[in-house]
Order: C-alpha cells, then sequence, then structure tokens
C-alpha cells in the first residue's frame, strides 16, 4: 500500500497574499510592500543600489556602522554622498541635517531609524517632515525599530523603509520587506542605472500598480521562513501592535532603572533619544564588564564598539520582565553588587498591571 508523502509543501498563493496584507497592516500603508527574499540586508543594500546613480547627491546620515555601510554602497553606484556624522554615542539632530540639506542640496536623505548597536533612536518622525519641506526621497533602515517604534509609513510619507521581523517582531530574518511610495517607484524607474535580472533589483519585484495578486508565488521566496513570517506577524496583530510597542517600552525604561539603581553608565548621552529594543552600557573602566561573548540578553559591542559598550537585547520575546531582571543580575554578578535594589526598582517600572 502506497503512503502518501507528507514532506516539503510549496508556498500556496493564499499564504502569500496573507503575507502581504499582514506586512502592509504592520507598516499602516495601502501600498503592497515588496518581499525580499532573504535577510533585511539584502532589501537595504537593494535600495542602495536601485536609487544611486552619477549626478544624484544622496545625503547620509551615520549614527553607527550601518550608516557607514549604506553609504559605501551609495558610492558604488556613483553617487555624490555626503555626510552628517555623528559620534556613536549620539543620535543626529534635525538642525544638522537641514544645515546640510541648505548646504548641498541633495535629491534624497537616508538614515537608520533605531540603532540597536549603539542603543540610540534618531528623531524619524522629524527628520521625515524636513525632508518633506525640501522634496527629498526619503531611505529609512527601520529593521530594528519595526515593532518596537511607531512607524506609520503613509502617514509620515516615506519613501523606501527596509523592514525585518528578527528583532521585535520575534520572527524569522530569512524573508524581509521593503515598503516603497509611489515616489520611491518613479525614482527608481527614472534610474537608469537601477539593477535589472538581478538579486539587487528592487524593479524585478515590483506589485502590480492595481494591487492584484500575482499569478504565482515568487519562485525564490523561503517558504519555511515566509510560513514563519506569518505566524510572527499573526501573533503580533493578536497582542496588538500598540501592546508590542508598550512592551519595548517597559523593557526600556525598566532596564534604565535597574542600571541606574547599581550605578551603572549608559552609552547614549541623550535619554530622550534611547532606542526601546537595546539598552547599551559604557564599559569605561570596569574591566569586568569585558566579556566576549553573550550573556542571556547581555552581548559585547559589535565592530568598533566591541570592548566600548555592552548591548542588553530587551527586544522580541525579550521584552519582559523576567528577561530585564536575568539582563539585571548578570550585570550585578559582573560588577559583585547587590541585584535587589535594582530588582525592585525594574518591578515598580511593570507594576502589577503588566504582568
Amino acid at each position: 500500500m502506497s503512503q502518501q508523502y507528507a514532506g516539503y509543501v510549496p508556498l500556496s498563493l493564499s499564504e502569500y497574499e496573507i503575507l502581504n496584507v499582514l506586512l502592509s497592516r504592520l507598516l499602516s500603508t495601502k501600498h503592497a510592500p515588496v518581499i525580499i527574499p532573504g535577510e533585511a540586508i539584502l532589501g537595504i543594500e537593494a535600495v542602495a543600489a536601485g536609487i544611486s546613480a552619477p549626478g544624484r547627491t544622496i545625503l547620509n546620515v551615520v549614527t553607527g556602522p550601518y550608516g557607514s555601510l549604506f553609504g559605501t554602497w551609495l558610492e558604488r553606484g556613483g553617487a555624490t554622498v555626503v555626510e552628517v556624522r555623528v559620534p556613536f554615542d549620539e543620535v543626529v539632530t534635525v538642525k544638522e541635517i537641514h544645515d546640510a540639506i541648505v548646504r548641498f542640496r541633495p535629491v534624497a536623505i537616508s538614515f537608520v531609524h533605531a540603532e540597536v548597536v549603539t542603543g540610540g533612536s534618531n528623531p524619524a518622525r522629524d527628520i521625515l517632515k524636513l525632508a518633506r519641506e525640501y522634496n527629498l526621497i526619503t531611505v529609512m533602515d527601520s529593521v530594528s525599530a519595526v515593532g518596537g517604534e511607531s512607524l506609520p509609513v503613509d502617514e509620515w510619507a516615506a519613501d523606501f523603509v527596509a523592514i525585518g521581523a528578527q528583532k521585535a517582531l520575534a520572527g524569522p530574518n530569512g524573508v524581509s520587506a521593503v515598503s516603497v511610495s509611489p515616489r520611491g517607484w518613479e525614482f527608481l524607474e527614472s534610474n537608469k542605472n537601477a539593477p535589472r535580472n538581478s538579486i539587487l533589483s528592487l524593479l524585478d519585484l515590483k506589485p502590480s500598480k492595481d494591487g492584484t495578486a500575482p499569478l504565482r508565488v515568487p519562485p525564490n521566496i523561503p517558504v519555511l521562513e515566509a510560513r514563519a513570517l506569518i505566524a510572527a506577524l499573526s501573533l503580533v496583530e493578536e497582542e496588538g501592535l500598540e501592546q508590542v510597542i508598550k512592551r519595548h517600552e517597559l523593557a526600556a525604561a525598566s532596564t534604565l532603572a535597574g542600571l541606574k539603581a547599581l550605578g551603572i553608565e549608559t552609552w547614549q548621552k541623550d535619554s530622550r533619544h534611547y532606542s526601546t529594543l537595546t539598552t547599551t552600557v559604557r564599559i569605561s573602566g570596569e574591566k569586568s564588564l569585558l566579556i566576549d561573548r553573550p550573556i542571556g540578553i547581555v552581548a559585547p559591542g559589535d565592530g568598533e564598539l566591541f570592548g566600548q559598550l555592552l548591548r542588553i537585547n530587551h527586544f522580541g520575546a525579550n521584552a519582559c520582565r523576567r528577561s530585564v531582571e536575568e539582563a539585571i543580575k548578570t550585570l550585578a554578578q559582573l560588577l559583585n553588587r547587590d541585584p535587589d535594589q535594582a530588582l525592585e526598582a525594574i518591578l515598580q517600572v511593570w507594576g502589577e498591571k503588566h504582568e
């Protein structure tokens, strides 16, 4: 008797449509996003390749390592790249951006929304408002911000917004998305150097203008990752996006309360612009904080920030009181300090109603 094979099942068209709807609702946009068949860095590089060309001046804001990387991709495409660069323990100000726009007259501006590597969050809404006043195309790396901060794409009139699910959304990293506005598509299509027939081609992945469903699922979409993303986004909707963001805000606030009780200095200088996803700790002369591998959600700094800071990664499933408590206990143990006062401070932030 033959047995029915129950192995790999291709992604159905209805599943692909559900994924599109979930992503559009997540971003509060009426425009279908581009689904990227890979980690979010692929979509970010694809944006750089699509908008960059000789004769285009693009203002690139650098507040962390990913901003630097995006600038090199823009230069590779032939664009004239001008920078607003600040120390990695700060975020950019709207005034700095305004001064650069007036000086260089760019056609576009790019920046990272929330910097999980440095623990800072740039004033995205205000930057986009300024960019609209000067009719600039806007590019946001919101891979970390989505789900941890507000991101109403259409309301903010953002042109290119790259997102991934592996941070605040507690999802997989093998499928990501780029939201593109109608104005963004026009900017891409006007670039004769924009890639075609390439993994970096957003134009090859452009959804239909009338919003009708595709005739088939793109063959390069990782099926298991797509299903995992559907599951993650469904859980976000079940909890409620506002509540997911609130949970991240509480995790960040309680982490800061615990650090203050322990007498630990934060890396970011301005408390008004702390990320809700990670809180970064300044190591300074505390040699006991020089770890070379993660301990729970406490991790060493990446790249050039190794040895300068520690990251407390309270995002996704770890945006909860228990994870924050474990992280603070880890820091207290490294410093040989009593954690009890810090744990009480954490409890006061969350409160019984958030249990």
